[in-house]
């Protein structure tokens, strides 16, 4: 098996994504870099493979490209996801099929095949990107479909970090609050930065650097690492 090792990163082209594709290329990983439209990169140790991850199918796909490109899997950063704000009883079929495929499936496809690969080689890593707002919810922001679908990632990180632990893999979460990528408006900024006790919205690098703190924490599994200016402790 090669010695260089792999790190599966979705929802890859723009935003935290494509910051972590970086961060991982710069710790030394050859990068599987999916989203729905990605396009060919010039570095030969980053695999683009567009590909749907709410479609059944697709995560398994990723995962194998990648061990077809590289011999292994060793870290999948979950971070594809979808944020749909409304009244819960605005919500409509189309939203909840749509949040629930990228953010439910995406997970349960992907992590399912890269696990059974990890299991093989003796262990790896799984972190996936959630939300703050499933622990701590506000009456102005409205986001059942996330903390029904985000809340569930949350906890199935512990059930898997406990039913892997004992093989070498560990299994994380990271839970930012709101981060400033191009899925907030710019007329958003000042009442989303409101909604952290330090008063304004957290940085794409905030959230990488979470993400590398747990690739390196050899003890820390089944955490969820709140990157939140505090809003998961109260306001």
């Amino acid at each position: 098996m090669s010695s260089q090792k792999v790190a599966v990163v979705t929802g890859a082209s723009q935003g935290i994504g494509a910051a972590l594709v970086t961060a991982y290329r710069k710790l030394g990983y050859a990068v599987v870099a999916n989203s729905r439209t990605i396009t060919p990169a010039d570095d030969p140790l980053v695999l683009t493979v567009p590909g749907d991850v709410a479609e059944a199918g697709v995560g398994t796909r990723i995962v194998e490209a990648g061990l077809e490109s590289f011999g292994r899997i060793d870290t999948v950063v979950n971070n594809a996801g979808v944020f749909v704000a409304k009244p819960f009883t605005e919500y409509t079929d189309a939203d909840y099929d749509h949040v629930a495929g990228v953010n439910l499936r995406g997970f349960f496809d992907l992590t399912r095949r890269a696990i059974a690969a990890m299991v093989e080689q003796g262990g790896g890593h799984i972190v996936t990107i959630t939300t703050t707002f499933a622990d701590h919810a506000f009456s102005s922001v409205p986001s059942a479909l996330a903390s029904l679908t985000k809340g569930g990632l949350n906890s199935v990180t512990k059930s898997l970090a406990t039913e892997y632990a004992a093989r070498g893999i560990r299994v994380n979460a990271v839970a930012p609050g709101v981060i400033r990528t191009p899925m907030h408006p710019e007329e958003t900024h000042e009442f989303l930065a409101a909604l952290h006790p330090v008063g304004r919205l957290g940085e794409i690098d905030e959230v990488v650097d979470a993400v590398t703190y747990l690739e390196t924490a050899a003890f820390v599994t089944g955490e969820i690492l709140h990157v939140d200016g505090g809003q998961q402790a109260g306001h």
